[in-house]
């Protein structure tokens, strides 16, 4: 790639240079923002790389300038700076930038990060994939035994998390595991059943100091998404409240809408299950992720089945590079499973194959499933698309595996 920086310490532009042209990159350096906003439209890097105080011009002020010009949208740029601040970090973020690096430089570390804020990458991270309540135990150890939980990491973005079932504590481990860089997330809770919050007081990032944790859910009613997550928290259940929290939490009570986040969207919908629930599409650099649980697909025979829900929810996930889907049921479970919420593996098929999804991952596991059960149920789920004559590629995601889209 071709990098150019721009700092008015020499001694961060030569650690800088070297880091980057032994790992086989070109380098271009300047000393003054101002020589570097007349060079760079000639220059055409793929990154820039900028210091935050320098005279004249100021790194917010050549990103925002650098912004302004349409033949450089595709160029990334990331603010190096000493500040650290919650302020220059979210200011950084408003005027383009793609990512913040703090000094001093970490040498182990700083191409690896320099790599991740310029990929265009998005990365899947399973969790937790059962659903209702955690199982333990020999039979449960290839696909796991943790309740719902999905990452989704989008470069230069905050880390975006899809439910808090028992699956976060092992995301949480690792978050904390490579601790350095402050935590920004957001949090999107599909409903306020227990195996999807009951292990919110086990993410560990949400107690540290000068880590930025949004956490959006569906209004229920007379009850906001903040009071469920605190409720289950209070004294009587749990040792540990809200108020013990050291990260800067932000709530938002979600209904049906689209919310905005630079390159990423969200898009949300309501689904068929007790309560109010979400669904949650993630649009970002031309892919998408869709994640749909609980969700009940009543078969066609059953006079509850809403043709027009169907397919107003095969628009809704229509071409996803990823579809997540409750597929509790095998096909011979679920006539004694109606009216529980959860979907089997024919109407799952269906879905994907109306829809023309890319890829079909099974999710929310029954806890009664052990690895063999779930063998069977992908199996029937990839004969039942062949049926349909469709070429949708069907998974059912390991605990612990990773997409990269």
């Amino acid at each position: 790639m071709k990098f150019f920086l721009v700092d008015d310490d020499p001694d961060t532009l030569a650690l800088v240079s070297r880091l980057l042209t032994d790992a086989g990159h070109e380098v271009v350096v300047r000393a003054s923002s101002t020589g570097a906003v007349r060079d760079i439209p000639d220059a055409r890097p793929d990154c820039v790389i900028t210091d935050l105080m320098m005279p004249v011009m100021d790194g917010f002020e050549l990103t925002r300038e650098l912004r302004r010009r349409p033949e450089l949208a595709a160029m990334k740029i990331v603010i190096l700076s000493a500040k650290s601040y919650d302020f220059d970090r979210r200011r950084a973020k408003e005027m383009g930038a793609d990512g913040y690096i703090t000094k001093p430089i970490k040498r182990e570390t700083f191409l690896q990060s320099i790599n991740e804020m310029v990929s265009d990458k998005l990365a899947v991270h399973y969790w937790g994939v059962h659903g209702t309540l955690p199982v333990p135990g020999d039979a449960y150890t290839r696909y796991g035994g943790n309740t719902p939980c999905v990452s989704v990491e989008v470069s230069g973005e905050p880390l975006y998390v899809f439910d808090c079932g028992s699956g976060i504590k092992k995301l949480s481990d690792r978050v904390m595991a490579s601790a350095g860089e402050r935590l920004s997330a957001r949090v999107f809770i599909s409903h306020t059943h227990w195996d999807h919050i009951n292990t919110v007081p086990f993410f560990a990032p949400l107690y540290a100091r000068g880590n930025q944790v949004e956490i959006f859910g569906p209004y229920q009613g007379n009850l906001t998404i903040e009071r469920a997550i605190s409720a289950q928290m209070e004294s009587v259940y749990f040792p540990v409240t809200i108020r013990e929290f050291g990260a800067r939490i932000m709530f938002r009570d979600l209904r049906e809408e689209t919310l905005e986040f630079g390159p990423v969207r969200i898009d949300t919908m309501l689904l068929r299950h007790p309560g109010y629930c979400l669904g949650y599409k993630l649009i970002c650099r031309d892919r998408t992720i869709c994640y749909i649980t609980d969700n009940e697909l009543y078969l066609p025979t059953d006079p509850r089945h809403d043709a027009r829900y169907v397919e107003r929810l095969a628009d809704f996930v229509r071409r996803a590079d990823v579809l997540i889907t409750d597929t509790t049921y095998r096909d011979h479970e679920y006539p004694s499973k109606v009216d529980w919420g959860h979907s089997c593996v024919s109407q799952v098929a269906d879905l994907a194959a109306r829809a023309e999804v890319k890829r079909l991952h099974l999710f929310h596991h029954d806890p009664d499933q052990t690895d063999a059960d779930i063998d069977l149920k992908l199996d029937e789920t990839r004969k039942e698309l062949a049926r349909l004559g469709s070429n949708v590629i069907c998974e059912a995601p390991a605990e612990g595996s990773e997409l990269v889209l």
